[in-house]
C-alpha cells in the first residue's frame, strides 16, 4: 500500500512538499486518463517526466489500474521500456470531498505525436527514423511476450514516448497482465483492466471477450495486433478511429506491407511474432538501423570491423537524419570513446558531428569526452587528438588546458616517435595562449629548448617558428632571456637552411621586443653573416632582416639627435667652459673620422706641444691665451734637442710603440728596403714650426685675433685629414663588455642561459695586410702610450 499524504503546497500546483521533484507544464496528450508533465529534480535541476492520475475515491477503477501500472513499471526493466525513478500517492480534499492522485516520476520523455511533429522529417530520412523507432518498440513487445510471458494489451501510438536521445520507449502498463495459457478452459478475464483499451485497438477475440480462445492463442497475438495499429498510426499520421481503417494500406511502405498484414491476421495463431518481425523484415534493414545497432554492440566487434566502420562513419553521418545523428549517434560515439571500446578513427567522426552543434552544446556534449581522452595511453588516440586540435582547441578554457590537457600533452615532447613530437609541438600554437606564465616558463620553454637541438631538422625549424609565434604570450623578462639566444645562438647557426631562415623570420617578427643595444650588438652582427649564406632563400631573408634592423637603428639615431639638439638649445652658450672648443673639436673628429687611432692624435698634440706634425700648429694656436709660458719653454727645449728620425711609415705612426723597437729593425716583411733618415737636421716642415715657436709673444690685444685666425686656418687642415682617412675602414670601437652579452641575472631554470650569442666570428680585414698601412689597429695603442710618456716628462 502507498502512503497517503495530505500536506500539499497550495496555489498553482507547484508540487508536493515531500516530492523531490518540481512539477511543470503538462503536455497536450497522454495515454488514457494520465496527465504527462514536464518536471525537474529539486537537487540538481535535471529534467524528468511526471505522470499523474487522479481518482474520485480510493476504490476508483482507474486508480486500481494505475497502481497496477506503477507496480509493473517498477519491476519490468528493459532498454526500450520507460525507466522508472519514483512514485507516490497523495490524498487531497476538493470542496470537502477527498481525491487521490498517483504520481510516477520517470526519465524525461515526450509523447511520440509531439516529437514527430517537432522533428518534421520527410522522405527517406523519415522512413529510416520510423524504422528505428518501430524496431525499438518491437524489441520491447517481444521482451514482454516471449521472455516475460506478459501481455501489454494496448500497444498504440499513445503508449509510446520518446527520450532525449530520440529513442522510442513503451509505457502505459495499466493493462499489463501475465499470460495465463495454462488454464485454457477458464473463462475468467486474463486482462483484468481490458476495459481501459479502446475498441478500435482490440482484436476481434478481445472484443468478444473470448478468453478461452485468447488463452489458446500465442502470447504475442494481442500485442502483435497492437503493433499493426501502431504502424498504421505512425505512417497515416492520425489516430486510429475504428478498426476498419486498418485496411487502408496506402501509407504503409511496400517493404513493410507484408509484415503489416501478417500482424493484423484475423486468426490469432497466424499473427507474426514481433521477434520474427525484427529478424526478417526487410524494412528494418537500412543505414540508420544498421549504424545504431553496430554502435550498441560495439564491444562485441573486433578491431578490423571497428576500424572499417569508423572510417566510413563521417561520410555516413551526412546521409542520416541530422537530429538522430546529434541526439543518438553522438552520445553513443562519445561513450564508446570514453570507455575505450571505440578506435581512434572514431574521433574524426565525433568532431565532425560535433561541428554541427552550437558552441554551448559542443562544450557540454563533446569537450568533456575530449578532455578525458587526453589521459588515454593509446598513442593512436593521442595522434588523432593532436591532428584535430584546431577543431576544438578554441573551445577549451584556460583552466582546463593548464590543469588537465597540457600535463598529458607534454609527454609527447619526449616521445620516441618523431611524428608525435612534431604534432605535440604544433599543438602548442593553439594551447600556449591558454597556459599560465608559470607553466610556460617552468615547463614549456624547457621542452622547446630540447627540441631546438632535436635530431629531426623539421622539428628544430618548427620549434623556432613556434617561439616566434608565442613570443607575445611571454613576459618581458622571459623574452629577454630566451628569444635572442634561441634565434641567434641556435637557429641562425643550424645546419638546416630552413631552420636558419626560420630564425631570421622569427627575429623580424619579434623585432619590437628588442632594444637598440641588442639590435646593434647581438642581432645585426649575427644576421649580417648570413648575407653570404650558401642558401639563396636564407640570403634573401638575411638582407631583408638587415634592412629592417638598420631602419630601427636609424630611427633611434634620429630620435637621439632630436633629443640632444633640444637639450643643447636649452643649456645656452654661456655654460660652455673655456676648453670646450678643443673638446668639441676632438668629439667632432671622433664622429667624423670614426677611427680609434685618430681619436687620440688631436688630444696628444694639444697637451705635448705639437709632438706630431699634422696637428701642432692648430694646437698651439688654440692654447695660446692660457699656455704661452709653457709653450715657449717646451718649444725651446724641443729646439735644443736633436730631432728624432722621421718615421718612414706612411700611416703617420711608424715606430712609436715604446720608442724605436729594435725588433722591427730586422723585420723584413716589406719594410727592410726603407732605410731611416740619419740627418740630424730637422725636416723643412719641422724647422718652420720651430721658427714660429721662437718668435716673441705678441701682445694680448692681438691674441683673440690670432686665435681666431689660427682656428680658421686649422679648419682646412681638418678637411684634409678627412680626405686622408675617409677611405680607410674603421674597426669597431672597443667596449668594456664582449658582444655576446649575457643576462645579468642567471637563472638555473633558464634553458637558454648558457647559449647567449657570442661575438661575431667575422672580423674586418686590414687593408693591404702586411704592407703599406696594414698596421692601423696598433695606432690606437701607440698613441695612448705616447701621450702618457710625454705628459710625465713635461711635468
Amino acid at each position: 500500500m502507498f502512503k497517503f499524504l495530505k500536506e500539499v503546497v497550495g496555489g498553482s500546483g507547484t508540487g508536493l512538499k515531500d516530492l523531490p521533484y518540481n512539477i511543470g507544464e503538462a503536455y497536450p496528450s497522454a495515454w488514457g486518463s494520465w496527465v504527462h508533465h514536464r518536471g525537474t529534480n529539486k537537487d540538481d535541476g535535471s529534467p524528468v517526466s511526471i505522470f499523474s492520475l487522479t481518482g474520485s475515491t480510493a476504490q476508483d477503477g482507474h486508480l486500481a489500474a494505475g497502481r497496477n501500472g506503477v507496480k509493473r513499471l517498477r519491476t519490468v526493466r528493459h532498454p526500450n521500456i520507460l525507466s522508472f525513478l519514483h512514485s507516490t500517492e497523495v490524498e487531497t480534499y476538493d470542496g470537502g470531498s477527498p481525491k487521490v492522485t498517483i504520481y510516477i516520476v520517470t526519465e524525461p520523455v515526450m509523447p511520440l505525436t509531439d516529437k514527430i511533429r517537432e522533428l518534421g522529417l520527410e522522405g527517406t530520412q523519415r522512413d529510416e527514423y520510423y524504422a528505428w523507432g518501430l524496431h525499438q518498440v518491437a524489441k520491447a513487445v517481444s521482451f514482454l511476450n516471449n521472455d516475460c510471458k506478459l501481455v501489454h494489451g494496448n500497444v498504440c501510438m499513445a503508449s509510446v514516448v520518446v527520450t532525449q536521445t530520440l529513442d522510442w520507449k513503451l509505457h502505459a502498463f495499466d493493462v499489463l497482465s501475465e499470460f495465463d495459457g495454462n488454464n485454457e478452459t477458464s473463462s475468467t478475464s486474463m486482462l483484468q483492466y481490458a476495459w481501459l483499451v479502446g475498441a478500435q485497438y482490440k482484436p476481434m477475440e478481445l472484443v468478444k471477450s473470448d478468453w478461452a480462445a485468447i488463452k489458446k492463442s500465442p502470447p504475442w497475438s494481442i500485442d502483435s495486433w497492437g503493433m499493426g495499429c501502431l504502424i498504421y498510426e505512425i505512417f497515416s499520421g492520425t489516430r486510429l478511429g475504428k478498426t476498419e481503417e486498418l485496411r487502408n494500406t496506402g501509407s504503409i511502405p511496400k517493404s513493410l506491407l507484408p509484415d503489416y498484414q501478417r500482424l493484423l491476421s484475423s486468426m490469432p495463431s497466424r499473427r507474426l511474432n514481433t521477434s520474427k518481425l525484427i529478424e526478417n523484415s526487410e524494412y528494418f534493414q537500412n543505414k540508420l538501423v544498421d549504424t545504431i545497432h553496430f554502435m550498441e554492440i560495439l564491444s562485441l566487434k573486433d578491431s578490423v570491423e571497428k576500424d572499417t566502420f569508423f572510417r566510413k562513419l563521417p561520410n555516413l553521418a551526412e546521409q542520416l537524419p541530422r537530429p538522430i545523428v546529434l541526439k543518438k549517434l553522438l552520445p553513443l560515439l562519445a561513450s564508446a570513446l570514453e570507455f575505450g571500446s571505440a578506435a581512434a578513427p572514431a574521433l574524426t567522426a565525433l568532431l565532425k558531428m560535433g561541428s554541427w552543434l552550437s558552441a554551448e552544446e559542443f562544450r557540454v556534449k563533446v569537450l568533456p569526452t575530449i578532455v578525458k581522452l587526453y589521459a588515454s595511453n593509446d598513442r593512436s588516440i593521442r595522434v588523432a587528438l593532436l591532428q584535430h586540435i584546431d577543431q576544438y582547441g578554441e573551445s577549451l578554457t584556460a583552466q582546463i588546458v593548464d590543469e588537465q590537457v597540457y600535463p598529458h600533452v607534454a609527454t609527447g615532447f619526449s616521445d620516441t616517435s618523431a611524428f608525435l613530437r612534431e604534432l605535440t609541438l604544433k599543438s602548442m600554437l593553439t594551447l600556449a595562449p591558454k597556459l599560465s606564465q608559470r607553466t610556460i616558463s617552468g615547463s614549456l620553454l624547457k621542452y622547446l629548448s630540447k627540441l631546438q637541438v632535436d635530431e629531426e631538422p623539421a622539428i628544430r625549424t618548427n620549434t623556432t617558428i613556434l617561439l616566434g609565434n608565442i613570443a607575445t604570450y611571454l613576459n618581458d623578462g622571459t623574452r629577454k632571456r630566451v628569444l635572442i639566444n634561441a634565434f641567434t645562438a641556435r637557429a641562425l647557426r643550424d645546419t638546416f637552411p630552413p631552420a636558419r631562415a626560420a630564425g631570421i623570420m622569427a627575429l623580424c617578427a619579434t623585432s619590437s621586443y628588442y632594444d637598440i643595444t641588442e639590435v646593434a650588438t647581438r642581432i645585426l652582427p649575427n644576421v649580417v653573416v648570413l648575407t653570404i649564406d650558401p642558401d639563396s632563400d636564407v640570403r634573401a631573408k638575411a638582407f631583408q632582416a638587415v634592412d629592417q634592423f638598420l631602419q630601427i637603428a636609424k630611427n633611434y639615431y634620429q630620435k637621439t639627435n632630436v633629443a640632444e639638439g633640444a637639450a643643447a638649445a636649452g643649456m645656452g652658450s654661456s655654460s660652455v667652459p673655456e676648453n670646450a672648443g678643443l673638446l668639441g673639436w676632438a668629439m667632432s673628429s671622433l664622429t667624423l673620422k670614426g677611427k680609434p687611432s685618430d681619436h687620440h692624435a688631436p688630444v696628444a698634440s694639444a697637451t705635448t706641444s705639437t709632438r706630431t706634425q699634422t696637428t701642432s700648429s692648430a694646437s698651439s694656436a688654440v692654447e695660446t691665451p692660457s699656455t704661452v709660458p709653457v709653450r715657449v719653454s717646451s718649444s725651446t727645449d724641443f729646439a735644443e734637442q736633436p730631432a728624432p728620425p722621421s718615421p718612414t711609415s706612411t700611416d703617420g705612426w711608424g715606430e712609436l710603440e715604446n720608442g724605436i723597437d729594435e725588433e722591427h729593425e730586422d723585420d723584413k716583411d716589406g719594410w727592410g728596403d726603407l732605410e731611416p733618415l740619419e740627418e740630424s737636421k730637422p725636416a723643412p716642415a719641422l724647422a718652420n714650426i720651430q721658427a714660429a715657436q721662437r718668435r716673441p709673444v705678441t701682445q694680448p690685444v692681438a691674441q683673440t685675433k690670432l686665435a681666431s685666425n689660427s682656428r680658421s686656418k686649422s679648419t682646412p687642415k681638418l678637411n684634409e685629414d678627412d680626405e686622408l682617412w675617409g677611405s680607410i675602414a674603421a674597426p669597431a670601437p672597443k667596449t668594456s663588455k664582449p658582444l655576446n652579452l649575457k643576462p645579468n641575472a642567471t637563472d638555473d631554470d633558464d634553458p637558454w642561459a648558457a647559449i647567449a650569442a657570442p661575438a661575431p666570428t667575422t672580423k674586418v680585414k686590414p687593408l693591404a695586410a702586411g704592407r703599406g698601412r696594414g698596421a692601423k689597429p696598433a695606432a690606437l695603442k701607440l698613441g695612448a702610450q705616447r701621450i702618457n710618456r710625454t705628459s710625465s716628462s713635461g711635468m
